[in-house]
């Protein structure tokens, strides 16, 4: 790989003539066509160019929609053809001629396009390889979901019930097995003779069964599999998988613990449940009503306490006692991102220093909320504030001088840090380097910030892509010992036109 080509060719400011000698190159280095692809001022001309020279990146040139129908032969360019049928700007044609296509990879991607007609999808469900048939019955209509469903393949019918599309009514059958004939083949028992229980740590380097996939005649864990997909599946009915609650995998229960719509007595039996993974994936669900929600605030299993503060209807009383016995961290919980202008205020002055924190995590909170913060004795509160827009540079200042290297890494993400006091953080004595990394990713950072950052390992690529940084710098990192470094110096906006021009063959 050329790192310094690959920089180039996402340089916004290389020139045109430029972007048509790396298309030239680009057969050769598909990271340089990666990048290529990925430009915002890619010529419909250009993108031609670069698909007719690497197939490969027909897929993000059609998801930019760069390409057209028009601009592909699915003989020659089956790949592209293919890219362009999954955004739904390919011909019928391709997709009958592709349906019978000797790779079947090629036939896997086809079965997940949208909208293909009726009789390639009838031709993909009948493929003789059982990945193509899976992947189809992963998207398609839920007419042929009802007839895959009854697939003798029991991987087909895992897909099905992961399908959103298929009929709920299909879904509860598969969940119980009541009215489909049993399922003849899984993926264990095509490879292995049964009774097998795959290592989870097989030596093999071939094998691509999943660890603990296992097969007694009965396809136990691709039967177990198709109830995970089908209790994730939001169109399969509650009544059908109420039951679950009281199954003996706790996977199967957690995965109905995050379920939206289940009666009150089920989620009752949750809160109940012997393994506490179960409970705090219940705990954190919105569907839980109030009574739960003070019964699961109690529990002491692990994470349980922590879940439950994330759940966005836990009343603040409740998220208050949490945060005495739970370490939850600077994050804008959705309860606190949802609380009313009274209750922001109630929060902003409570005795708790936490609570105060997690105010503090809104980005639009008033003026005279935002200063009191500002000035909180405490430095975690002060820290989650210190990115608030709308401070001065005398509060943020303040802030530093205070709290000093406890908070100079959050106000240096500050959207309205001065070019003065970004350079004044860098030379903070003793240095902070996550300070560096923020320094170097704010827009008006000045060339001796920059400077600075080049300074800290993790911060160097940073800034070696700022433009503000002095062209002759940029330069020199063109030959640094870090490639990220070197990828970033040549993506640089600011690099000379002479020297891009010099750098490509």
């Amino acid at each position: 790989m050329n790192h310094v080509l690959c920089g180039l060719a996402a340089n916004p400011a290389l020139p045109s003539e430029l972007v048509d000698r790396l298309i030239a190159l680009a057969h050769t280095d598909h990271d340089i066509a990666s990048a290529l692809a990925g430009r915002e001022d890619l010529s419909h001309a250009q993108a031609v160019a670069l698909v007719s020279g690497v197939e490969e990146s027909a897929g993000q040139l059609a998801c930019e929609h760069k390409l057209t129908a028009a601009d592909i032969d699915p003989a020659a360019q089956p790949q592209a053809a293919l890219a362009l049928l999954h955004e739904g700007a390919g011909r019928p044609g391709w997709a009958r001629r592709l349906a019978t296509d000797p790779v079947v990879q090629r036939r896997e991607r086809l079965a997940a396009c949208p909208g293909l007609p009726l009789d390639v999808a009838e031709t993909l469900a009948s493929d003789t390889d059982v990945r193509v048939v899976a992947e189809l019955a992963l998207w398609t209509t839920p007419e042929v979901a009802v007839r895959l469903a009854s697939h003798p393949h029991a991987e087909v019918r895992r897909a099905v019930a992961a399908n959103e599309a298929t009929p709920p009514a299909v879904l509860a059958a598969l969940i119980t097995g009541e009215g489909l004939p049993p399922a003849e083949r899984c993926l264990v028992c095509d490879r292995e003779e049964t009774p097998y229980v795959h290592h989870p740590e097989c030596p093999r380097l071939d094998c691509d069964l999943l660890p603990g996939a296992s097969c007694d005649g009965s396809h136990e864990s691709t039967v177990h599999d198709i109830r995970q997909a089908a209790l994730r599946n939001r169109a399969t009915p509650a009544d059908a998988v109420v039951g679950f609650a009281d199954h003996p995998s706790p996977l199967l229960r957690g995965v109905l613990a995050v379920c939206p719509d289940l009666p009150s007595e089920a989620y009752e039996r949750l809160a109940a449940d012997d393994h506490p993974g179960v409970r705090a994936d219940l705990a954190e669900n919105s569907a839980i009503d109030d009574a739960l929600i003070r019964v699961l605030a109690a529990d002491r299993g692990h994470d349980v306490q922590r879940k439950l503060a994330h759940n966005p209807h836990v009343p603040l009383d409740v998220l208050t006692d949490l945060t005495a016995t739970t370490k939850i961290g600077p994050t804008l919980l959705p309860r606190i991102a949802a609380a009313s202008p009274a209750e922001v205020e109630e929060l902003a002055a409570s005795p708790n220093p936490a609570v105060r924190m997690f105010v503090a995590q809104r980005r639009d909170l008033p003026p005279e909320i935002r200063d009191a913060l500002a000035v909180d004795p405490d430095a975690k509160v002060v820290k989650s504030i210190a990115g608030h827009p709308g401070l001065s540079e005398a509060q943020l200042r303040a802030m530093v001088d205070r709290h000093g290297v406890r908070v100079i890494a959050r106000v240096a993400t500050n959207p309205d840090a001065s070019p003065a006091l970004l350079e004044d953080l860098t030379r903070h004595e003793p240095p902070v380097r996550k300070a560096f990394r923020e320094v170097a990713r704010q827009r008006h950072a000045t060339a001796p910030a920059l400077l600075a950052c080049l300074t800290d390992r993790q911060a160097r690529p940073v800034a070696a892509g700022h433009p503000a940084l002095p062209p002759q710098v940029i330069a020199e990192l063109l030959t640094d010992t870090e490639w990220q470094v070197v990828e970033a110096a040549a993506a640089n906006p600011s690099l000379p036109l002479a020297t891009m021009a010099e750098l490509v063959p």
